[in-house]
């Protein structure tokens, strides 16, 4: 499973430039006169003494690469020939309850005290590796945001067992923002939400348990994740150039892997049956895959008795969660972040329930980057049809931090915005 269970780590492509001479470079958040940034940090897949790098335009790689677009000094970097100085953050380790589970995440304010300044707080996806000390918590925080992350429950530092339950997750994150608030006291005047992926599901459910002043997600869905299923398979036989025929195919085939998944793997067994026998004969359909159907309908039936829940089902999911009626209680403005080509969450069901929101009065602010897929990763694509990642497309880490700042000025890289002003 991709979506729900997490991505796979992404190795980026640079344009070849002459590589610049190197020292070991220092960890940190090191920024330009003109309010631009490039964040260095360990990371697990980055052999030492390399680090991941991630620039505000989406530019990412590792300080190892050949062609690696700055260069280290005794406590700066060097970009384009010119001084980038690190900006000194101010980091609150702390620790909190939730549901009886202790947490802990760390609080990271820009340098000064401004009382105008927003707080938000990351709210994870589907991963298990920690955000403390990750990339996009510094990348928010270097465009003047307090930004509060935490380790998901059963990962990182924080107690608890690993789950995808959207209602458990919902509560953590609650009450991270609570423990986010009482320690930035005094400075912050706006406080909320940014989920990404899986986030999705999760922050605006959180923000209709306590008060929040807006939430922002990047490439979620509105959607269950049976539908996110069967919009995966529709995808899979749309870029294989097939029909109408066989999208009705891969609809009837998750409508009956959603039965089994319902029931707990108890019934549903005579409509799969029906279904397999439809995809019998059919070269395509054994490479369809979904979130999770192509791997049912390949096993067979006293395997899925004995083993269907604990292979697919063991980790909490509310398989038919109705996104949009938590959309429908939720009264903070909205920013809703869309991969134009997103393979791991289809776009189409999410775009129609968000525009629809837009249309009753809702405040959501909807964006569309084209070319891009999950993660907001631009691409190219070879001759197999694979994928290759290349970049965060540019703007559109300026976007989240400008719409919680509430100073959405554009044009952001080549987004596209599909709700009114």
């Amino acid at each position: 499973m991709k979506h729900l269970l997490g991505g796979i780590a992404l190795l980026l492509a640079l344009p070849a430039t002459p590589a610049l001479a190197q020292v070991a470079c220092t960890p940190g958040t090191y920024a330009a006169p003109d309010g631009d940034f490039v964040v260095l940090v360990k990371s697990p897949a980055v052999a030492a003494p390399g680090l991941r790098y991630l620039f505000r335009d989406g530019r990412r790689g590792a300080t190892t690469d050949a062609g690696v677009p700055l260069a280290c000094g005794t406590g700066d970097v060097t970009v384009g020939g010119k001084t980038w100085t690190p900006i000194a953050f101010r980091e609150t380790p702390t620790t909190f309850d939730s549901v009886g589970t202790k947490m802990t995440g760390v609080l990271i304010e820009p340098p000064g005290a401004d009382a105008r300044r927003p707080l938000v707080v990351m709210v994870h996806g589907s991963e298990r590796t920690s955000p403390i000390g990750g990339i996009y918590g510094y990348a928010m925080a270097a465009q003047g945001i307090s930004v509060f992350v935490y380790d998901k429950r059963g990962t990182g530092g924080s107690e608890g067992e690993y789950t995808q339950n959207f209602e458990l997750l919902a509560e953590d994150a609650a009450n991270a923002l609570g423990q986010a608030r009482g320690i930035a006291a005094g400075r912050y005047a706006r406080a909320g939400f940014f989920g990404g992926s899986q986030g999705g599901w999760v922050a605006p459910l959180a923000a209709t348990r306590t008060k929040a002043d807006f939430v922002a997600i990047g490439f979620g869905l509105v959607a269950s994740p049976i539908e996110e299923d069967r919009e995966q398979m529709v995808s899979e036989v749309r870029a294989a150039g097939l029909g109408k025929d066989a999208e009705a195919l891969v609809t009837r085939l998750s409508q009956a892997t959603a039965g089994l998944l319902l029931s707990d793997f108890r019934t549903g067994y005579d409509k799969l049956d029906a279904v397999r026998a439809e995809m019998a004969g059919k070269p395509w359909a054994a490479k369809i895959e979904g979130e999770y159907s192509g791997a049912i309908a390949r096993m067979p039936n006293d395997m899925l008795q004995r083993i269907g829940r604990a292979r697919v089902d063991n980790l909490e999911l509310i398989w038919d969660y109705d996104a949009v009626a938590a959309l429908k209680k939720l009264d903070a403005p909205l920013l809703w972040v869309l991969a134009g080509e997103d393979r791991e969450a289809p776009i189409e069901t999410t775009r129609g329930a968000l525009l629809g929101l837009a249309k009753q009065g809702k405040p959501v602010d909807v964006y569309l980057f084209p070319q891009t897929d999950h993660g907001m990763w631009e691409f190219t694509t070879d001759a197999n049809g694979e994928r290759q990642v290349t970049r965060i497309t540019d703007g559109y880490l300026k976007l989240l931090a400008d719409w919680i700042k509430r100073d959405v000025r554009g044009p952001y890289g080549r987004a596209e915005r599909l709700t009114p002003r």
